[in-house]
């Protein structure tokens, strides 16, 4: 029996080793983006669940990788991104997506409640002092704190802010774009979060500053403003929600307004989300294309400008990553090991994909059919 056991094992690891040929990733090798196997079940695993197992193995310790994020990298450059997902995970996703509305109004909070409110502390060591969850623009910036800075003025001036103007941010995350433009510009802002601790820290951010910030799902607003900005959110919105999402912007904006969206997108047009991606960190979450994200904006507004920071993002990504290295020594009495694994994983896995190109990171501006032209801000 224990030889049987062996074979089985061995022959595993062989068929692992033929589907790495052509990466440059050894099992057990010595380079920083070779992976260590602690546990000879991981081959199993990966090969019957696919990203999900082979994440789920890396919390549970059965594996270990000094650069995941260039193994990832390799990976995916080498198209095996293709086979991320077992048939069974993939059919049922779409099946769900299909005949589910998986980012209805009684699910919204569902993604606010499983990330966003794990911990504020978290994300104050992770982030920089901004709170922004979202890319950051480094054309001219060295430190992850210049970087945030200079999207979000990157972003006011892409929307011409002026004093006095009242500004909606969809998806305010902890009130960052709120306090800049409220703080920078002399705006008026709505900030609306389907997270109860981001509603909490943003208030405070934001006191004694022009700004209310709401629990509220954008489904739910009323009123009219000059300017609407959604930075990192329409992610969650999902593919069955898009027509109302850009139904409810246009409602909102006045005549003469303007509409950024800053979003990640992928290459391809499809009904899918990374199963572990799903699960562990943005549950419902699901990514549009150009085609997808265009298409329910006809009849309805001007595409006034669109520009692609999607190697932005994997430097984003790689800073959270060494703040958040360098914060869990302060953080590990409140997390476990399963989670700071889990977020490591996340990451690294997520900057190769920026890496790789095979998703991207969009900044595209709207407006309703305003006679002036516009100038593009880069």
């Amino acid at each position: 029996m224990a030889g049987d056991t062996q074979r089985t094992v061995s022959r595993a690891q062989q068929t692992a080793e033929r589907l790495l040929e052509g990466t440059g990733i050894a099992i057990n090798g010595s380079n920083p983006w070779d992976i260590q196997v602690h546990d000879e079940r991981l081959y199993g695993r990966a090969f019957r669940e696919g990203s999900l197992g082979l994440g789920e193995a890396y919390m549970d310790g059965w594996w270990d990788c000094e650069r995941i994020d260039e193994m990832v990298t390799r990976l995916l450059r080498a198209g095996l991104g293709d086979r991320a997902e077992s048939v069974w995970v993939r059919m049922l996703y779409a099946f769900q997506a299909t005949f589910t509305n998986l980012q209805s109004r009684t699910r919204a909070y569902i993604v606010g409640e499983k990330h966003y409110d794990l911990g504020n502390d978290l994300f104050q060591k992770m982030l920089d002092e901004t709170m922004c969850y979202s890319c950051a623009y480094w054309k001219e910036a060295d430190t992850l704190h210049d970087a945030q800075l200079a999207k979000l003025d990157l972003i006011a001036r892409k929307l011409e802010l002026k004093p006095g103007m009242k500004v909606l941010d969809i998806g305010c995350g902890w009130g960052s774009f709120a306090e800049f433009a409220a703080r920078q510009y002399g705006c008026h802002v709505t900030g609306i979060t389907i997270s109860k601790e981001q509603a909490q820290l943003a208030r405070e951010r934001c006191q004694g500053l022009p700004v209310e910030i709401i629990l509220e799902d954008y489904r739910e607003l009323t009123g009219t403003f000059d300017r609407i900005v959604s930075i990192g959110m329409f992610e969650h919105v999902g593919h069955k929600n898009y027509s109302t999402y850009f139904k409810t912007a246009k409602r909102l904006l006045a005549k003469d307004g303007l509409f950024l969206l800053h979003t990640i997108g992928t290459n391809t047009s499809h009904l899918g989300a990374d199963p572990w991606i799903n699960k562990y960190i943005f549950p419902n979450g699901i990514l549009p294309s150009v085609a997808q994200l265009i298409k329910p904006t006809e009849h309805l507004f001007v595409m006034e400008d669109w520009q692609n920071l999607g190697p932005d993002y994997d430097r984003t990504l790689m800073a959270w990553h060494e703040r958040f290295e360098e914060a869990w020594p302060s953080l590990s009495d409140r997390y476990n090991e399963r989670t700071y694994r889990m977020f490591r994983y996340y990451l690294l896995i997520c900057a190769a994909t920026f890496r790789a190109r095979s998703t991207q990171l969009w900044q595209v501006v709207f407006s309703h059919d305003r006679p002036a032209r516009y100038d593009t801000t880069r």
